[in-house]
């Protein structure tokens, strides 16, 4: 974790584009109480082979234009071409956002096609050769491995060649074991990897939706832990009172371990993410991390 502490902590929040006008409307609000808090970006998910392409424009254009806070918009190679990506980029330079979140994506359901771009790496290489420096990249990383991975090792080595090609900062999957960061962190390092990997964070919102979510990518609810929340059945209230203790406690060891900031998943909602903030004191969160900024 030595390389970490010399980051200047950043927090940031990830939105999900809204289907409907009545979910836009509600992520105005979730996003204007977001902002109060002060967080550096706010990104915004791409659905699968671009999907969501204009719901996720016009989510970052009201982000860009109107919350204060600089827009992170996800994009995805899988299932485009490079003339479409192409586009893109330039749409969001004249929006003037300066981050994207460059991510292998998954193919929408019947498509054959991968598209010219396989890899989350070339991806990277792509834009990096079509706009230099002008974006800061975020890409992803797994504590816990990626589903789809053939080992460990492998993951590792593919997440590197994400950093090579010219990613500037890793955001993690969110996870819930505290080690596996730091055992990743480690072997991170030791593979040559210097850049800020930041924990991606996923308040406990509904017990029943967090384990679809983690079986399908991967992340380990620990034992005990889905045991605790089993306990209180349909009983939300109480489930989210004691995942916003356990997260806040998460949070709190992750950052004095060293991590550089945090990344929530606020799944468009903002009083759990709101706690857990309040609760680390991040509005006020500083200490002397040395000039890198992530």
């Amino acid at each position: 974790m030595q390389t970490q502490r010399q980051y200047e902590p950043v927090f940031s929040c990830e939105f999900f584009p809204p289907k409907t006008e009545e979910g836009a409307a509600k992520l105005r609000l979730t996003r204007e109480r977001l902002a109060a808090l002060g967080p550096r970006f706010f990104s915004v998910t791409y659905g699968a082979g671009g999907s969501t392409r204009d719901r996720t424009f016009e989510t970052v254009r009201e982000i860009q234009q109107e919350s204060g806070i600089e827009a992170a918009p996800h994009l995805s190679c899988i299932g485009s071409s490079r003339e479409s990506l192409r586009e893109i980029l330039a749409e969001y330079r004249e929006l003037g956002v300066k981050r994207i979140v460059a991510l292998r994506g998954d193919l929408p359901s019947g498509t054959r096609s991968a598209g010219e771009l396989r890899y989350a790496n070339e991806l990277v290489e792509f834009i990096r050769a079509e706009t230099g420096e002008y974006f800061r990249i975020e890409v992803a990383c797994y504590p816990e491995v990626h589903p789809q991975a053939e080992s460990a090792e492998s993951d590792l080595i593919n997440f590197k060649r994400k950093i090579d090609a010219g990613a500037d900062v890793a955001i993690t999957q969110y996870f819930y074991n505290f080690d596996a960061y730091l055992r990743f962190v480690e072997s991170a390092e030791k593979l040559g990897v210097h850049v800020p990997i930041v924990p991606g964070i996923m308040p406990i919102l509904n017990y029943k939706q967090l384990a679809r979510f983690s079986d399908a990518c991967g992340a380990e609810i620990p034992r005990w832990l889905r045991k605790r929340l089993e306990s209180y059945g349909d009983d939300r209230e109480s489930i989210q009172a004691f995942g916003v203790d356990f997260v806040t406690s998460l949070c709190r060891r992750l950052l004095d371990a060293g991590a550089p900031g945090l990344h929530f998943y606020t799944m468009n909602q903002a009083p759990i993410t709101e706690a857990i903030w309040n609760n680390l004191g991040l509005c006020d969160y500083a200490r002397p991390r040395g000039v890198a900024s992530s």
